[in-house]
């Protein structure tokens, strides 16, 4: 059996749980989360504890019962406490501005980058070089995170361009000229 689908969810004070038929929602301070489970998987709510279990040992079911699991604990912890991704700018004359809710980019292109984000995730402008993503969903807050970054990735030489705050970017030697 999967190791991580065995595991049980713990549902912390202040967040709710509700099963329609496949439907899982998920209420919290932060917000509401829906998904849909696959009709092969059972979830099972009580005692303040989700347990997920699988009705075969199939290949395709096994595959999916870890996953299952693993999205119903993210929407848990989401709605609790939320996710953050910070993004930072290296490089001169880069720099982040905030237009209400949304956000220039400014990266040696001849033109800025408006970025309009979902409505469910909050980008931030902490300073002209750094960037906090926030949301409940932590595959949204990825994935918005991801697609910020992808305006400029950082590149081996310098590491100029859009990192994130805890990426480590491996450096290559530059040319070595003639001696």
């Amino acid at each position: 059996m999967s190791r991580v689908g065995k595991k049980i969810i713990n549902i912390p004070n202040g967040v709710t749980v509700s099963k329609n038929n496949n439907e899982i929602t998920v209420k919290g301070p932060k917000g509401e989360l829906k998904f849909l489970v696959n009709e092969n998987l059972t979830v099972e709510i009580a005692n303040n504890t989700i347990e997920v279990k699988r009705s075969s040992d199939e290949k395709f079911i096994r595959a999916i019962h870890g996953t299952t699991r693993a999205i119903l604990n993210n929407m848990v912890v989401g709605v609790s406490e939320g996710y953050t991704k910070t993004l930072e700018l290296v490089g001169i004359g880069y720099r982040f501005e905030q237009k209400g809710n949304n956000l220039l980019v400014f990266v040696g292109y001849s033109h800025p980058i408006y970025f309009i984000p979902p409505a469910e995730v909050k980008v931030t402008v902490e300073n002209p070089n750094t960037v906090k993503v926030t949301g409940i969903d932590k595959q949204l807050v990825g994935l918005v995170a991801a697609k910020i970054r992808s305006f400029r990735k950082p590149e081996p030489y310098k590491g100029k361009g859009i990192k994130y705050s805890d990426e480590v970017i491996l450096r290559k030697a530059g040319k070595s000229g003639k001696k």
